[in-house]
């Protein structure tokens, strides 16, 4: 299958397992890590796996046996599964696979071809639980200062990146590419990574911890929008306070003029929101994305009200904002003016604000790693590569 071949550099060998054709010197691997120099032979690096069976085979590869009956599933699963772990590969498939396992099942011939296949052009989809603005959709992400994705669009509650991918492989400068292979492996074997965006956010993101957005760690996802907040928690704060705002990015709910209110028989208070009024109680673009309140650029939340109506408000009217994680939170009394003034909050109000904090979960970071192999990994198996493809649409092979 490989061949050792010695190169002009002494002690050197060359490895044609792939067409990088890397010249590797003694104890050391070469590009893919799975081809390694030992005292001037070439070797895999990892001993072939076979799941259930490692053990009490050493990681040796085990022959197949078969003897129970077939239980209706389309695709037979085998007891004794050859993994690709350590099987070592040839890519592009000019060869055949490293390993071509043959068994019989029920006097059907069964084949388990196995190559540890190379992901040609991959990426990395990152979930980060906040609401804090990271940057504009589209803007650049860089790591050390390259480039290597772009801010997609946001989910609920989380903002996404696409990091990785053909273009910043290998499309830019060799740096770019080494600082991009990189990203992608340090984010797969769930390291932490410093990224920055152009026009935003510093971000330090680690698989299945919290994300750290400009120094700050997030503790919590919001519990909902603020309309959404504003439904799961206005029973809660009926007759206990006029009027309550929950301050949002996306949707900024408010109590008295919210469905959730008027079937409590909640007053119209007079409160004059700013933004665009979607329906009612409920607001868009109050501010700008930022990293203050509930996703805004605000750190002041009466900035998102105008004056009280005076037909409406009166001296005395008690009103709570809030943001959608409970982590900003203000209570406030009218003046004789109509202005609102910050006030201690009641216990009872300082609960609600702990409840909703109770019911966010935790804030983390979601790394989904996407890659496609290469499709001349088909020609290790068969002659008509296309039909290997529509008999793994049809359930007849199975791929893993």
């Amino acid at each position: 299958m490989v061949m050792e071949t010695t190169s002009p550099a002494i002690d050197k060998i060359r490895c044609d397992a792939c067409p990088v054709m890397c010249y590797i010197k003694p104890g050391a691997a070469g590009a893919c890590d799975r081809y390694a120099n030992h005292e001037g032979k070439l070797v895999r690096v990892d001993p072939h796996v076979i799941l259930e069976r490692t053990v009490s085979h050493g990681g040796k590869l085990v022959p197949f046996s078969r003897t129970e009956d077939w239980d209706g599933k389309i695709v037979h699963e085998p007891s004794t599964f050859v993994t690709a772990i350590g099987a070592g590969t040839t890519y592009p498939d000019y060869k055949p696979a490293p390993f071509i396992v043959s068994a019989e099942v029920d006097g059907v011939d069964m084949v388990t071809v196995v190559t540890e296949g190379i992901f040609s052009y991959c990426g990395i989809k990152v979930k980060i639980d906040t609401d804090r603005y990271l940057g504009p959709e589209t803007a650049t992400v860089r790591a050390q200062g390259e480039a290597v994705g772009h801010v997609t669009t946001s989910e609920y509650g989380s903002q996404m990146l696409s990091l990785g991918g053909v273009h910043h492989l290998t499309g830019g400068s060799k740096k770019e590419g080494r600082v991009t292979c990189d990203t992608l492996m340090d984010l797969a074997n769930c390291k932490a990574v410093e990224l920055t965006i152009d026009g935003g956010a510093s971000v330090v993101v680690q698989a299945g911890q919290p994300p750290i957005v400009n120094g700050v760690k997030e503790e919590r996802m919001r519990v909902g929008c603020g309309s959404a907040t504003i439904g799961m928690f206005a029973k809660q704060w009926h007759g206990k306070v006029d009027e309550v705002v929950v301050v949002d990015d996306h949707i900024t709910g408010v109590l008295s003029e919210h469905q959730a209110g008027k079937l409590l028989d909640i007053a119209d208070t007079g409160i004059k929101m700013k933004g665009r009024r979607s329906t009612p109680g409920r607001y868009f673009q109050v501010a700008d994305p930022g990293t203050g309140w509930g996703g805004t650029d605000i750190s002041d939340p009466l900035a998102i009200l105008g004056p009280f109506d005076a037909k409406e408000a009166k001296a005395g009217l008690t009103m709570l904002m809030v943001s959608t994680t409970g982590e900003h939170s203000s209570y406030y009394v009218l003046d004789e003016t109509l202005k609102p003034v910050e006030t201690e909050m009641p216990a009872d109000l300082k609960f609600s604000v702990e409840r909703i904090q109770e019911n966010c979960e935790p804030a983390l970071c979601t790394v989904l790693f996407m890659a496609g192999a290469g499709g001349s990994l088909r020609a290790g198996v068969t002659d008509n590569p296309v039909r290997l493809t529509r008999s793994v649409k049809d359930a007849l092979t199975r791929v893993t």
